[in-house]
């Protein structure tokens, strides 16, 4: 377990007199969330929440199975689904209830970077920690969204809060004390690294990094007893949440035959990656994310500029072992993360984002005088990238981009269900589960949808060959990409990710209702996302009959 020297030593005394209980801490927090959020309460369904996470909750809430049956099962594990299902038997199945809990899991998670921030800062720096974390824009999209890497995210960093300790909490010995390390931190720690697995699969890789990690300094440390018995003790704790995960998989192996989901989805997110130049592509987007994304480039490139400068030797920093396990961690993830995944969604990363601000709140601190003015600047450029999207193109759900979207979609099926109830509309996912799933928010009474895989020239053409199938289209921005005539920084990397990625151009309404013969009759569009109905004048026999 990577710990601090004693603190007595940092002397940061005014930081530690500040302290507040965190039990006070959490309804400051909830509440600044909440609040920040309210205005996103209301809105439907988005995304993986309406193509997964949603419906496999809602069958579990119906008919108390763990697998889902009115969506594909692909073997995410359960968790999530059981704390929705137990929410909305207080709150009642509508998204303002279900965003009103992921606040309070979001929540739970900016709590623990606070405390694993302050055991190792001290309480300014955790401050600032906190304030950033909850404002960098994929954080806070994700704040208020079902998906389950939130509840993965508020778990693995509260484990991070227990392996992450300082030796001055009651029982902690210091590094270089032969005192076995007290085992509570331990079966606390296990707990929550199992719970973080059963809630996103993809969870174990931080707890088998740093299992990998205290089995180096098993060996290092192999002629020290007290330090070799607390690397095994913390080995035996890491790897403990593989037992529920792999109890999770013989489960579903034994209900639907398939260990890891359905064939199309292993093959989609784990299979069909095992190609050197996607894996070397997939490392560099990742390097983005963990760096630049989202003005992310602020903070970390102000670290950097720092690290020019001397320790001032009154401040608090981060202790080597601390810095090696988190680099540990970062770089375990970083490398999964170019392999495991279909889609580069940078909220598989999410956890991630509060250790790299960790570090970088870490060096400002420890070298410049009056850190707050950088910790201002970046406060100031997440702010920005809420609703300032960036010269390349990214999925919506990375900021405030995804409200426009629902609303857009909101307005687009609302003019579906009032003029053509009847209407069989061509369209893409994840239109065709708004269209199709009344319990997503969007329609009161399911339409019929013909669905296409996107809406790309190739796609539109094969839907021209089938004019019978449809009589509407609805058609809208798959991801937000800079206008033609504008910077795009990611041009050059347009052929390899329409290989590996499905990055694609959208067919505009006008060029698809020339190519499909049919008239664009509503169109809208907010800061660059777009959505349109086309309707296809279709001649039908009409005739009558005696009885």
């Amino acid at each position: 377990m990577a710990r601090l020297p004693n603190r007595n030593s940092v002397r940061d005394k005014p930081a530690r007199l500040t302290i507040a209980p965190l039990w006070m801490l959490y309804p400051l927090i909830f509440a600044a969330v909440y609040l920040s959020h309210l205005t996103l309460l209301r809105l439907p369904y988005f995304w993986d929440e309406g193509g997964y996470y949603i419906p496999a909750a809602w069958d579990f809430f119906r008919t108390g199975t763990l697998i889902p049956v009115t969506t594909a099962t692909n073997a995410h594990p359960p968790l999530p689904s059981i704390l929705l299902a137990g929410w909305w038997h207080l709150s009642g199945f509508v998204p303002s209830g279900t965003r009103t809990f992921i606040c309070m899991v979001a929540s739970a998670a900016l709590v623990a970077v606070y405390r694993m921030a302050r055991n190792l800062l001290g309480s300014r720096a955790a401050s600032a920690t906190t304030l950033l974390t909850a404002i960098y824009p994929i954080w806070f999209a994700q704040s208020t969204l079902a998906h389950a890497d939130i509840f993965a995210a508020a778990f693995t960093l509260w484990a991070l809060s227990f392996y992450l300790q300082p030796a001055t909490e009651p029982g902690a010995p210091d590094l270089d004390s032969e005192t076995p390390a007290p085992t509570r931190p331990k079966i606390i720690a296990a707990i929550l690294f199992s719970l973080a697995a059963l809630s996103k699969e993809t969870a174990i890789v931080t707890p088998l990094a740093l299992a990998i990690w205290e089995a180096f300094l098993l060996l290092r440390n192999r002629g020290i007893a007290g330090l070799y018995r607390a690397h095994i003790a913390w080995l035996v704790a890491l790897l403990a949440p593989v037992l529920p995960l792999a109890a999770w998989y013989a489960y579903h192996f034994l209900r639907t035959g398939f260990v890891f989901g359905n064939p199309e989805f292993l093959r989609y997110n784990a299979t069909a990656n095992l190609d050197a130049h996607r894996i070397a592509l997939c490392l560099y987007h990742r390097l983005l994310h963990l760096t630049m994304h989202m003005n992310l480039f602020v903070p970390v490139l102000c670290a950097v500029a720092t690290l020019l400068l001397p320790g001032i030797p009154t401040r608090a920093r981060l202790p080597r072992p601390v810095r090696n396990a988190i680099a540990a961690i970062l770089l375990a993830n970083w490398a999964a993360f170019s392999v495991l995944g279909g889609a580069l969604l940078t909220r598989y990363l999410l956890p991630m984002y509060p250790l790299i601000l960790l570090v970088c709140v870490a060096e400002w601190q420890r070298r410049v005088v009056r850190w707050r003015w950088i910790a201002a600047l970046s406060t100031a450029a997440f702010l920005a990238g809420l609703w300032i999207n960036p010269p390349y193109a990214f999925a919506p759900e990375d900021n405030l981009t995804y409200r426009d979207m629902i609303v857009l979609h909101q307005h687009a099926v609302a003019l579906i269900a009032q003029k053509w109830p009847q209407a069989t509309v061509l369209t893409a996912w994840p239109a065709t589960s708004e269209l199709g799933r009344p319990e997503l928010g969007y329609t009161k009474r399911p339409i019929k949808a013909f669905a296409i895989q996107n809406f790309s020239i190739s796609e539109m053409q094969k839907a021209a060959d089938d004019p019978g199938g449809y009589d509407t289209a609805l058609l809208f921005s798959t991801k937000w990409a800079p206008p033609p005539g504008v910077i795009n920084l990611a041009s050059g990397n347009t052929p390899a990710d329409a290989r590996y990625f499905d990055f694609h151009q959208d067919i505009l309404p006008a060029e698809a209702a020339e190519l499909l013969h049919g008239e664009v009759v509503w169109q809208a569009a907010i800061r660059g996302e777009w959505v349109a109905i086309l309707r296809f004048p279709r001649i039908e026999n009409a005739g009558l009959f005696l009885p």
